[in-house]
């Protein structure tokens, strides 16, 4: 049997070497991070897809802008989840949150015909975003006022921008050289990666309760819409763990070409 990426590791140890390395440094690997890099990984796709299927069990995921492995398996079991570095929310209402941008970002998409084929990332002012949010809250927790702009501000997004910032999901865009901006006027950029998620999806990871889990293990989860009903009944704690089980694992377009 031929050696996955044989071929290519003999033509260019260097690229191989620094694809791979590029590839488990960080959760994504965006084109814009080496473009050159980027479009050898593309041009060989399936000679690494073969590499990473062979011997890790992973799936490598590549679309115009980005690239990942998915892994669906941890095997070291004594390392336990709160023992791994990987994007974790911690709470119901930052798992909401987290659904509700990846709505907002599709909406904006739509709003300003965006794809992503699209060289420039979507772009958007943080006011935007904490309105869509707040307003999105007080639709889903019709009885419950306590999700104002400035709750939602302070106990939501104060702790959830960092981490997507951190994970690469979102990108602050540095202040214009002598310019004082309040933090409703910062830019942020929307990296490719949220593309590869899906907001009707993490809904239904939310409303399944006890029975999430065991859905992120089914291939043909279907989307469902959103019901205020299963929100408002809900527990301040309940379905976070199992909807970050599935912002983990769960990716859209894990065959896009």
């Amino acid at each position: 049997m031929e050696r996955p990426l044989e071929e290519q590791q003999q033509n260019n140890p260097d690229k191989v070497k620094s694809v791979l390395n590029i590839l488990i440094e960080s959760p994504y690997f965006y084109r814009t991070d080496a473009d050159e890099l980027f479009m050898f990984l593309r041009r060989h796709r399936s000679d690494f897809a073969a590499f990473f299927k062979t011997y890790y069990g992973w799936e490598l995921i590549v679309d115009d802008k980005c690239a990942r492995v998915y892994k669906d398996k941890w095997y070291n079991e004594a390392i336990v989840p709160s023992q791994r570095l990987q994007f974790n929310l911690s709470s119901r209402d930052e798992c909401i949150a987290f659904m509700l941008l990846i709505e907002f970002f599709e909406h904006q998409l739509e709003e300003n015909s965006m794809t992503v084929e699209d060289k420039a990332n979507l772009r958007f002012v943080f006011s935007d975003m904490l309105e869509y949010i707040c307003r999105r809250f007080a639709e889903l927790f019709e009885k419950n006022g306590k999700y104002t702009a400035e709750y939602v501000r302070a106990n939501i997004l104060r702790s959830l921008l960092p981490k997507l910032i951190k994970f690469r999901f979102l990108l602050e865009v540095p202040k214009p050289a002598g310019m004082d901006l309040s933090r409703d006027q910062y830019i942020y950029e929307a990296l490719p990666a949220l593309y590869h998620y899906n907001s009707g999806r993490l809904g239904k990871g939310i409303f399944a309760g006890d029975d999430a889990a065991e859905s992120v293990e089914t291939d043909n989860m279907e989307e469902d819409s959103v019901n205020d009903e299963d929100f408002t009944e809900m527990e301040e704690d309940d379905g976070a763990s199992a909807v970050s089980l599935i912002i983990d694992e769960l990716d859209e377009d894990k065959n896009a070409e």
